[in-house]
């Protein structure tokens, strides 16, 4: 059989393709899996495409998704067949499933055939349009697709750019911002009313995005933003010479407020795991940053060093750069830069140049100290670099001049050639600054060429002695009688040097010298090397007197023995700043393709208002309910909450586009604008409804500011009795004024009372989320949270408490629920059906959904007697858990069962509002669903929890260190759980 696969290839598969067109799905699946995990594995399974391709119509939605998967990775080498199916890659863009929706479209951008530009454009569009953020987001990878294979579709491909960038969740902000940059990175009024926007999303945006994000940010920031060390000292010592009255009229520099945000929205990111991440934040402020500030990458770029080689070798590129302009950030940690054994060459390269670059008059004996143990190094490479770093240093400082001279010398009796031959290279270059004072060094070397045999070692010698030929009259004509011997078997540059000392000595000592001058000469003349043989012609023209030299030969010893500047010993990072720090350009120090350069700032600031986005009437009308729902939050969410809460309600909130923009914030400069118009927008419709309905419309007003007030309070309040108790006023207030209407009757007023008993009192850390926004809901508003209290008729059941309003002047019937869509596993327990809402009037209801411990919408109809709402709940990871009680030695117990994979630890700075027991306390319990567990010890703060389907175990550490520090340890059985509930977590307590 194993004879019969090499002879018949085309059999190979024959099983897979049976499975294939099997009647069973089972059979389906699992060929498909194999062909996957083949594909995965790196071989090739081009030849079952047309047997995976029928299966494309497959109704089977796991097969689908892996069919998709086979296509994205060879529709490109088969297009022809691919074609054929391209009718149910656009019925694949209908489908319900948002994943069969973006793997069609992902499929469809893969076929490269010009034919279907059309088709994938419109697609695309469509796309753009889509429900689900992550066809939006598949959407913006498919535009640079199309880019590349039709260019001329790029104005339309801008409008869906300009579209996507006005998309406000997180999941799309990465990927159409790589879009922007492949497509139109010179179409920067596209980012001027979004910038905002994607500053206050780049926290919670993917690690892939962030980067882009920030790359592109800084190249943004350089063109609208002027230059925050403009007034340095340098710059104003020369202005004072040339510009002084220019410098007098220049006004103080102020930071521009939206420069300011971006250095405030990536700092925190100094703290990600993902190096890429900060070295990106690293290389912002390095080029955006007041001098002053810096300095707060160093530790996290000192910290990358403790990582792979690969990244430290890019991070030390890096360093290196900045350590030549700025020098004092990372003086701090010099030890950090210390050689290791274990370290690369390459690395050891690198750090011995940031060591040269830090070095100065207070820190140099310590780092030749260093150096002198790096040179007894078996790695001969390194010790060479080793040597030019003495080298560079003895150049730079002048007070260790001698001593590094001295040191060199000595290295001159090593028994390695390599070492010595370096040396001689680089006392070269020392000797030139002042030979008058070294000529013993010099007799030294001349003595060397004897032993040394490496050729430019050599020729440094030759040259050296040529150059200062009359601080040692003496020996320099015997070194020449030495190489006149040796002359045919040195290397080509020896035998130049030769050459040039020769011509040296014949001007200066030619009695002694003639002889040998002419014998050297007339051997380069038959030498192989062309070089070699029109250097002697050219020389022997110069130096030697006959009837036929020209007018040059009068200023031979001009030309031979003019005084030479001493060499400069410079690092060779010093010029790469001017490629942006972390690009392939910078690394490689040459440019790479695609790289874009990093602009210059600007000489007067660009206009700050084209940063204003201007508010639609449409949104003002959701301000207003925004802004309502902000005010009922505690003093906890408003120090730096509100963008992040507001993110994940956009994402988590409605299901429609319009619902889901309505819950994100408004910027905070329009803040105070808007809520003027508000007010009197709302003073506007109040008006118009009294004099449609009088009667109805004064006692709904004053209830609805009634209730409105009622809500602050209770939820200012911790005590759960006091809530209690609100809760009856609240029921009593509403009884009364019912029965002060006409339309209402006892049997309603009953109604609402034991609505209100059935539902389940908050607790006093929850947090309340859109669902369904007036305006969508066509006056129906309706908001959830997460009662964090046990569901009674199924204990895994998460508790979901839903308040509905209705804000219309019509009574609302029969609110249900409809078509509900989950993910495998999922539950969901609907609350029973409301057959009455009257006009103004607020109701709630608990519903329970089993999340099976992941963070997946549950989608649904919300219904009423007429109409019908696409919703979703989408929990965050903390309302998964329910708290449970543990002594502190159960607890350690746990917790050391649950090492290794199972434990995620973190350091981060403690916001100053949190640097007590109590905030922390506070703070996690609010993130996490979690009991807190007795501790020993004031610098820890433990909790502990269990999923609440699987019961998983979730213990959380707090440990306070010095300064504001602290460490966060999360071990949880489910790792997904735990890694989600670090990040929260880390949000809660940084911000």
């Amino acid at each position: 059989r194993g004879l019969t696969f090499l002879f018949f290839p085309s059999l190979r598969h024959d099983d897979l393709k049976e499975m294939l067109d099997s009647n069973k799905d089972s059979s389906k699946l699992e060929a498909m899996k194999r062909i996957v995990a083949m594909i995965a594995r790196g071989k090739n399974a081009s030849d079952l495409f047309p047997a995976v391709v029928k299966n494309v119509a497959c109704k089977n939605i796991e097969v689908k998704k892996l069919v998709y998967v086979y296509l994205v990775r060879y529709a490109e080498e088969q297009q022809d067949l691919a074609l054929l199916s391209i009718s149910t890659f656009q019925r694949g863009l209908k489908d319900p499933n948002q994943l069969i929706r973006a793997s069609a479209l992902r499929v469809l951008s893969s076929i490269r055939v010009t034919i279907i530009v059309p088709i994938m454009m419109l697609a695309i569009k469509e796309a753009a349009s889509d429900m689900s953020p992550y066809v939006r987001k598949t959407a913006a990878h498919a535009i640079p697709k199309l880019y590349s294979l039709d260019p001329e579709q790029k104005d339309q491909l801008i409008e869906v750019i300009e579209k996507l960038l006005a998309d406000k969740t997180t999941l799309v902000a990465g990927s159409v911002v790589m879009a922007f940059e492949e497509v139109c990175p010179e179409r920067i009024d596209l980012i001027h009313k979004n910038y905002r926007k994607l500053c206050n999303l780049l926290i919670d945006v993917e690690e892939w995005g962030q980067v882009v994000i920030i790359n592109m940010l800084t190249r943004y920031a350089r063109t609208q933003f002027l230059n925050p060390n403009i007034n340095d000292d340098e710059e104003e010592e020369k202005e004072k010479k040339s510009e002084a009255a220019a410098l007098a009229k220049r006004k103080p520099y102020v930071m521009d407020p939206d420069h300011r945000l971006l250095l405030r929205n990536t700092k925190p990111l100094l703290q990600s795991r993902n190096a890429a991440v900060v070295m990106a934040v690293a290389q912002l402020y390095f080029h955006l940053a007041p001098k002053a500030e810096v300095g707060v990458i160093a530790k996290a770029l000192v910290r990358l060093l403790r990582s792979h080689s690969e990244v430290q070798y890019v991070v030390l590129q890096n360093v290196a750069t900045m350590t030549i302009k700025r020098r004092g950030m990372f003086e701090p940690y010099l030890k950090s830069f210390y050689i290791r054994s274990t370290d690369p060459t390459q690395i050891k390269v690198l750090k011995l140049e940031v060591l040269t670059n830090l070095a100065n008059e207070t820190n140099i004996s310590t780092i030749l100290r260093e150096f002198q143990t790096y040179i007894k190094s078996m790695d001969k490479d390194f010790v060479a670099a080793t040597i030019q770093a003495i080298g560079r240093c003895a150049t730079n400082i002048g007070e260790v001049r001698d001593t590094c001279l001295n040191g060199l010398v000595q290295l001159l009796s090593n028994r390695d050639e390599l070492v010595v031959a370096e040396s001689v290279v680089v006392i070269k270059k020392l000797l030139q600054m002042q030979p008058e004072k070294h000529s013993d060094i010099i007799k030294h070397m001349a003595k060397l060429t004897d032993n040394i045999q490496v050729p430019m070692a050599r020729a440094s010698i030759l040259w050296l002695i040529g150059e200062y030929c009359e601080h040692v009259p003496k020996i320099a004509p015997d070194v020449l009688r030495k190489m006149a011997k040796s002359f045919t078997n040195e290397e080509d540059i020896v035998k130049l040097q030769i050459i040039n000392l020769a011509a040296k000595l014949y001007l200066t000592n030619s009695k002694q010298t003639k002889l040998l001058t002419q014998y050297v000469l007339n051997l380069a003349k038959y030498d192989q090397n062309y070089d070699i043989r029109d250097r002697a012609r050219f020389i022997r023209q110069l130096i030697v007197p006959t009837e036929k030299c020209g007018a040059l030969s009068k200023y031979a010893k001009k030309l031979f023995l003019a005084l030479k500047p001493a060499p400069v010993l410079e690092s060779p990072f010093k010029d790469r700043d001017h490629f942006q720090l972390g690009s392939l350009s910078h690394l490689l120090n040459a440019k790479a393709g695609g790289y874009q350069e990093l602009p210059d700032w600007p000489e007067a600031a660009p206009d700050p208002s084209v940063r204003n986005v201007e508010v639609k009437e449409s949104v003002r009308a959701v301000g207003t309910l925004r802004h309502k729902l902000l005010s009922k939050k505690t003093s906890l969410f408003t120090c730096g909450f509100l963008e992040s809460d507001s993110a994940s309600g956009s994402e988590s909130g409605s299901g429609s586009e319009e619902s889901g923009s309505g819950s994100e914030s408004e910027e905070s400069e329009e803040g105070s604008e808007s809520e003027e118009e508000e007010e009197e927008e709302e003073g506007e419709e109040k008006d118009q409804k009294k004099k449609k309905n009088k009667e109805i419309k004064k006692p709904n007003s004053s209830e609805e500011e009634e209730r409105k007030n009622e809500r602050k309070r209770r939820q200012r309040k911790n005590d759960s009795e006091s809530e209690s108790e609100e809760e009856e006023d609240e029921s009593e207030s509403e009884s009364s004024q019912s029965e002060s209407e006409d339309s209402d009757s006892e049997a309603e007023v009953k109604k609402k009372k034991v609505k209100v008993m059935n539902t389940i009192s908050p607790s006093s850390a929850t947090k309340s989320y859109e669902l369904l926004h007036r305006i969508t809901g066509e006056g129906l508003s309706v908001e959830y949270c997460f009662s964090r209290q046990p569901f009674s008729p199924d204990a895994n059941m998460v508790a979901v408490q839903i308040e509905f309003t209705n804000n219309t002047t019509n009574d609302t019937k029969n609110l249900h629920m409809e078509d509900v869509k989950l993910q495998s596993g999922m539950r969901v327990k609907e609350f029973p059906e409301i057959e009455l809402l009257p006009a103004g009037e607020t109701t709630t209801a608990v519903m329970g959904i089993d999340f099976c411990d992941s963070t997946q919408a549950a989608n649904f109809q919300l219904c009423t007697h007429s109409r019908k709402f696409f919703v979703s709940i989408q929990p965050p990871v903390g309302e998964l858990m329910r708290p449970v009680f543990l002594t502190e030695n159960e607890f350690k117990k746990e917790q050391g069962q649950l090492m290794g994979m199972n434990e995620i630890t973190e350091k981060l700075m403690l916001d100053v509002k949190c640097r007590n027991e109590h905030a922390i306390v506070q703070r996690v319990i609010t993130a996490a669903n979690l009991s807190r567990v007795p501790c020993g010890s004031d610098k820890e703060c433990r909790f502990s929890g269990r999923t609440v389907t699987s019961s998983s175990l979730v213990l959380v550490t707090v440990a306070s260190k010095e300064e504001g520090t602290a460490q966060l340890m999360v071990n949880c059985e489910k790792m997904v759980i735990g890694t989600m509930l670090v990040k929260d977590i880390l949000l809660a307590l940084t911000q």
